[in-house]
């Protein structure tokens, strides 16, 4: 809200003359002229001394009242007036510029898709509401008339599917049916307008009364450009925010077909050769072109995270959180932040998750995985449920930190996981698991790059899911997973010991005894279980062999743990007793535990382990 001169001077007690003259001098942060009048935001501060730094007006005598951070805030309006707000207009500038007739965001959830487009309604949207208000003093406003005067010009149809997450094609059908009645509602002023014909207006209350066929509604947008662009004598903006939402729920849930079906021809009428049409834009995590939603859409430009073009405007880039840590007086945090929340590269932009920064900052600075706390991980499920022994071994190099080279299809569609895994880079990519640190194009449009695990966020959500996946199949129990938490938290070995043979016996019992799936799924169980205090290694070189598996302790309070197995065929308990023997005495023979010597470690856990299809014997010292 904005006031006059004559109320802050009532207000600060101060004469309108001395207020007047405050606004002049630049003294009153947000203060403009509206048609010669000077207008003043109603939480303007009174001015005290006189000093001006850094360009804004700050007083000396009284203590500085910290911005709330907006977390879960995605209207602009709001997040710009009463919150820390990281500026992101100029991407409004970008996209004058280039002026695309139809946009598509590909970005991560909760990178800021849905504040963005909603920042991009409030700027164009035509309002009885002055909201010229909420722009004056950002980037945007400082980029001069021609910009602005694209402000508050256009009739708007906004539309976000971010919560259509349901079971059912019906329930997700009247969630639909309903959302576009909330939107044909924000238009009411159509039914009284004199330029739309009767049966225009007949369709629009059967919008708006809930009472609209499905035919009906795969065709609302279309049909309310066409009466908005009568009403106003100007073609409206479309946006759609989350489109990809409920078509990823069609996935999960079995309504797949249902839902392309009905997206087809709903998107097709909003922006395949709409003359009613201003400008359009999508965002979502994938591109759904295989799927032909898109068909015939030849004006449709994609941005993706791989694209240089407005790579800086979802997620925060690191001088935007520098200046946050700043403002809050939290500059000792950087490199804590940037270990747990940094390393998403953007086009050719370094960014940051910008849920996980502010819910960081808001609390206390506590690092932890606060982005997976957003929404559930269906896509890192999924590609569990398809793992294959290459997946998996990619997977082991990727929780160690290592860096792996997979093929990029930024066309790539849900169900395309199913058809071939391999595809899993590209999804675990666009849904925010992965970065980007070197591309190579290919001829076929795709991309071969090397990828790796962006941050210590992401790399305890890959934990934590691996390790919730091993225990919905039965490799593991919470039960034995606590017990080797517990045992190492204590220092216990001995309970340490039994906890990893029980872990052992459950996980050959699971997997296919004999096959390099069993000692990759078990590697992966072991990092999900005990990576916070171990480096683990396979199949490494160390005195005058190779070991199977190694772990090596973070600190002196753990011991170090060889693993080394032996596997037969129809083997009966005597004999897998000897080559649990064996494979035990192999570590001392060939010397495995030269490594772990060199480095220090001489408290060493080794356990021999043998094993004939889901029999299993485990030898320790």
């Amino acid at each position: 809200m904005m006031m006059t001169c004559k109320e802050k001077a009532v207000e600060w007690s101060l004469s309108i003359r001395s207020v007047n003259s405050l606004c002049k001098q630049g003294k009153i942060k947000g203060a403009m002229k509206v048609k010669g009048i000077w207008k003043i935001p109603d939480d303007a501060e009174k001015p005290i001394d006189g000093r001006i730094t850094s360009g804004e007006y700050t007083t000396s005598m009284e203590p500085k009242v910290l911005k709330a951070l907006p977390i879960g805030i995605s209207d602009y309006a709001r997040a710009q007036s009463q919150y820390y707000y990281v500026d992101k207009t100029l991407m409004i500038k970008e996209f004058l510029d280039q002026k695309p007739l139809v946009s598509l965001f590909t970005r991560p959830r909760r990178f800021g898709k849905t504040l963005n487009m909603d920042m991009l309604r409030t700027f164009f949207e035509i309002s009885d509401e002055d909201t010229s208000k909420y722009f004056v003093g950002t980037n945007i406003w400082k980029c001069g008339k021609t910009y602005r005067d694209h402000q508050g010009k256009y009739p708007v149809i906004f539309l976000t599917f971010k919560d259509v997450k349901f079971d059912s094609w019906e329930i997700t059908l009247d969630k639909i049916k309903e959302l576009l009645q909330a939107e044909f509602g924000r238009h009411q002023i159509l039914l009284n307008s004199d330029k739309l014909a009767q049966y225009e207006k007949e369709y629009f209350l059967r919008i708006l009364n809930g009472t609209a066929s499905e035919v009906d509604l795969t065709s609302a947008l279309e049909k309310l450009s066409l009466m908005l662009k009568k009403h106003y004598a100007i073609a409206p903006i479309i946006i759609i925010d989350e489109y990809d939402t409920p078509i990823q729920e069609g996935y999960s849930k079995d309504f797949y077909d249902e839902i392309i079906g009905f997206m087809r021809n709903f998107f097709s009428g909003a922006f395949k050769d709409n003359k009613n049409l201003s400008y359009g834009f999508l965002t979502g995590i994938l591109r759904i072109a295989q799927e032909s939603i898109f068909s015939g859409l030849n004006n449709l430009n994609v941005n993706s995270i791989m694209d240089s073009e407005y790579d800086q405007f979802f997620g925060f880039t690191h001088q935007e959180v520098h200046e946050m840590l700043e403002y809050y007086n939290l500059l000792d945090k950087e490199e804590e932040l940037k270990n747990w929340y940094d390393g998403y590269l953007f086009g050719n932009e370094e960014i940051y998750n910008p849920w996980s920064v502010i819910n960081y900052v808001s609390k206390n600075c506590v690092p932890q995985a606060y982005w997976v706390n957003t929404g559930n991980n269906e896509i890192l499920d999924d590609v569990l449920k398809v793992v294959t022994d290459d997946i998996t071994e990619r997977l082991h190099a990727l929780l160690q930190g290592d860096s792996v080279v997979a093929r990029i299809d930024q066309n790539v569609v849900y169900r395309a996981l199913s058809e071939d895994p391999g595809n899993i880079y590209s999804l675990l990519l666009v849904a925010g698991y992965l970065r980007i640190s070197k591309k190579e194009l290919q001829p076929d449009g795709s991309y071969l790059c090397e990828v790796s695990i962006p941050n210590r966020e992401i790399s305890a959500v890959y934990k934590s899911e691996i390790l919730s996946h091993l225990l919905q199949v039965g490799a593991i129990t919470r039960t034995t997973a606590n017990k080797i938490a517990e045992s190492l938290y204590i220092g216990d070995f001995v309970k340490l010991q039994k906890a990893i043979g029980e872990y052992m016996d459950k996980s050959i019992s699971f997997y296919d005894g004999g096959s390099e799936g069993f000692y990759h799924g078990l590697i992966l169980g072991l990092i999900a279980l005990m990576d916070n205090q171990y480096k683990i290694k396979s199949n490494r070189e160390s005195g005058d062999g190779r070991y199977d598996i190694s772990l090596f302790p973070k600190t002196s309070k753990y011991p170090g743990i060889i693993m080394e197995f032996k596997w037969g065929s129809n083997l009966d308990s005597d004999i897998l007793d000897k080559l649990a023997k064996d494979a035990l005495d192999q570590i001392d023979t060939k010397r495995y535990d030269s490594e772990m010597s060199e480095l220090g470690i001489t408290n060493i856990l080794k356990l021999g382990i043998a094993f004939s299809g889901k029999k299993s014997k485990i030898k320790t010292e």
